[in-house]
């Protein structure tokens, strides 16, 4: 089972807690970007592209806790830029964890095996792993001979010491069904990682590839071919079933931005992960403050036209999924 059943029930619990208080507006996950440095320069991402002081700038351990804290989230992300920089990442997450929080730490493998030790194996940690296809073509996503393999080493090391592991793949308009299959049977089957989640790219105005950023009706294509003769079944995807139905084009949702939010070294970014249209200092002021009727693809805004990405999607999929015992039970077994 992808998610384990500690943090299914403590998830379940949470969103139950929510719905008992009538909280209509809750994050689900938060995206914590201590950092925006990163060791490598993709070319799907705009992140390094800050001016050096900010490049230079790292969030305190107390400002992280705080901020998770604040928002009663049960489930942090840890990104960046590339979190393994951050010289009190391990402490980061070490407070994190010790408050029962479910921590993964996304990371491009470079120095994963060079920090292994400062981390310790936990039900409430895990590795997420960028892997945006096989060899070539994950390197050549990340500009850089060599990544993959490293990676693969860094699993494997991981695997090796008690780790918890999962990835984080990518796809842009020229992936095809046989590259979304080909590295998902590689991970499931061969590296035989624990989950692996998986998003279409979203378009990020600096990002040095302008052209691979897939409109809705390809990424529709491209997954429900990729999963067809019920192969996604099969994989060990950490998503609900009904995010992939999304995914598949067999049902649509509309977004809900504040259920993943981002915090990083500006603050609480609105409205999402992925754009920065101004930041607050609470979750709360971010809630209350931010007109979301200008977000979500159904609002006309340029910026989420062609967005089916999982920090927008995967919440109202969740919500649906705890609406419908039916669904619920499907999530449960993986349907």
């Amino acid at each position: 089972m992808p998610v384990s059943v500690r943090q299914q029930v403590r998830v379940g619990t949470y969103l139950f807690r929510q719905k008992l208080h009538r909280r209509e507006k809750f994050p689900l996950l938060v995206e914590l970007e201590p950092l925006f440095a990163c060791n490598l320069a993709c070319a799907g991402c705009g992140k390094i592209q800050y001016p050096a002081g900010i490049l230079k700038q790292r969030m305190s351990v107390e400002t992280a806790v705080a901020a998770i804290e604040e928002s009663g989230a049960p489930m942090v992300s840890i990104a960046g830029g590339e979190p393994l920089i951050h010289p009190e990442i391990h402490e980061i997450a070490a407070a994190l964890i010790r408050r029962k929080r479910f921590v993964y730490l996304c990371t491009n493998a470079l120095l994963m095996e060079k920090k292994l030790h400062l981390f310790e194996p936990s039900p409430y940690f895990a590795w997420a792993v960028h892997i945006d296809g096989m060899r070539e073509r994950h390197d050549e996503s990340v500009c850089q001979e060599g990544v993959f393999d490293k990676a693969v080493e860094a699993i494997k090391a991981a695997q090796a010491a008690g780790f918890r592991v999962t990835t984080n793949t990518t796809f842009f308009s020229h992936d095809t069904p046989k590259t979304v299959r080909d590295v998902l049977d590689f991970l499931n089957d061969e590296l035989k990682v624990d989950a692996m989640m998986i998003s279409p790219a979203y378009w990020y105005e600096k990002a040095p590839d302008q052209e691979h950023f897939p409109p809705v009706e390809m990424t529709r294509k491209l997954f429900s071919e990729a999963f067809a003769d019920g192969r996604r079944k099969k994989w060990k995807l950490n998503h609900s079933p009904l995010f992939l139905d999304f995914l598949e084009g067999k049902v649509d949702y509309e977004c809900t931005p504040w259920g993943i939010p981002s915090y990083s070294i500006f603050g609480w970014q609105r409205p999402c992960y992925l754009q920065a249209d101004g930041y607050c200092q609470t979750y709360q002021e971010l809630v209350e403050t931010t007109d979301w009727s200008k977000y979500g693809r159904k609002s006309g805004n340029p910026q989420c036209a062609n967005c089916m990405a999982h920090c927008g999607y995967e919440p109202t999929a969740v919500l649906a999924t705890m609406g419908s015992l039916k669904q619920s039970i499907r999530a449960m077994v993986g349907g």
